[in-house]
């Protein structure tokens, strides 16, 4: 299933959304200028490598140390390819905007930051002597998702259905499609537990428990961030409406 856009309009332009989503798109065209081994270097120098943070937490604070904490964020802006990178910032398209008017703009970055952050923490934990690089965004959209499914249960998502050889689509309400969607990523987690993974791919590995935990995350810390203070304010509001 694909979503292709949600029935929940917004009073705002959502500029850390589309600023967000501006910046993972020009970085991902510098790394097509980038040969095979500089790629390699590239994500070796700003992704996570966990055996490496493992290690800057063993060390204490080092410029070593301070380098691999600073990957917790640069990590999340870097993508394996195109595919990954156009899921990522489709989800984020249509779920970051109204989160990010419920929140708040400023809110709205340090909790996208955070959920990435506690979401590559949850994949780490699986993965304490991993030495692939781990990358990309997915871990705070799915914090994103998170927030959003517990504000906006019964909105309607657009969904794009494949039904043999046909594609179909159905209006799915919010709570039923990301429900499946974090079931899913748990389960998948579980099962590969005796795997390896990684938070960005591995052979085309998807990093399920950061999915998961970035979700939980997101659930967690939206309400203390203000997920719900803005309520009446946006139901009483006038303005342009910009669906998404």
């Amino acid at each position: 299933m694909v979503p292709l856009r949600d029935e929940n309009p917004v009073k705002i332009t959502p500029y850390v959304t589309y600023g967000l989503i501006a910046l993972n798109v020009l970085i991902f065209l510098y790394e097509l200028t980038l040969s095979p081994p500089e790629l390699v270097e590239f994500f070796r120098d700003w992704a996570v490598v966990p055996q490496e943070l493992t290690i800057s937490f063993e060390v204490g604070v080092s410029a070593f140390s301070l380098h691999e904490w600073m990957t917790l964020i640069t990590s999340q802006f870097l993508h394996a390819g195109f595919l990954h990178l156009a899921g990522n910032m489709l989800y984020l398209w249509i779920f970051g905007n109204n989160v990010e008017e419920q929140l708040g703009r400023l809110r709205f970055l340090i909790f996208y930051l955070m959920c990435g952050m506690l979401a590559v923490f949850t994949q780490w934990f699986f993965n304490l002597g991993s030495t692939i690089p781990s990358l990309g965004a997915s871990g705070a959209i799915a914090g994103v998702m998170g927030a959003y499914i517990f504000r906006f249960p019964t909105v309607k998502i657009l969904t794009l259905v494949p039904i043999g050889i046909f594609l179909t689509t159905f209006r799915i309400p919010a709570i039923l499609y990301l429900g499946i969607w974090f079931l899913q990523q748990a389960f998948y987690g579980f099962a590969s537990l005796e795997v390896p993974m990684t938070v960005g791919m591995e052979g085309g590995g998807i990093a399920y428990w950061a999915h998961a935990g970035g979700f939980v995350f997101g659930a967690i810390l939206g309400p203390i961030f203000g997920l719900f203070d803005r309520q009446l304010e946006n139901e009483g509001a006038s303005g342009p409406e910009e669906a998404g």
